[in-house]
């Protein structure tokens, strides 16, 4: 093959990689806020926990 042949799929080829990028970059923008509700969720587990056991009785 010619070497502009070669440059044609190489441009092709980096362009093709550059919208995954970009898509990935999208899609994990977009699910950054389920991560924050997931944590406080857990938060709130977690409370709600300690809130329902029992305290220790302590020794005067």
């Amino acid at each position: 093959m010619h070497y502009d042949t070669y440059l044609a799929q190489h441009h092709t080829r980096a362009a093709d990689l550059r919208a995954e990028a970009d898509a990935y970059r999208l899609a994990a923008a977009a699910k950054q806020p389920y991560a924050m509700r997931t944590r406080l969720g857990w938060t709130l587990v977690e409370v709600g926990l300690r809130l329902a056991s029992e305290r220790p009785a302590f020794a005067h």
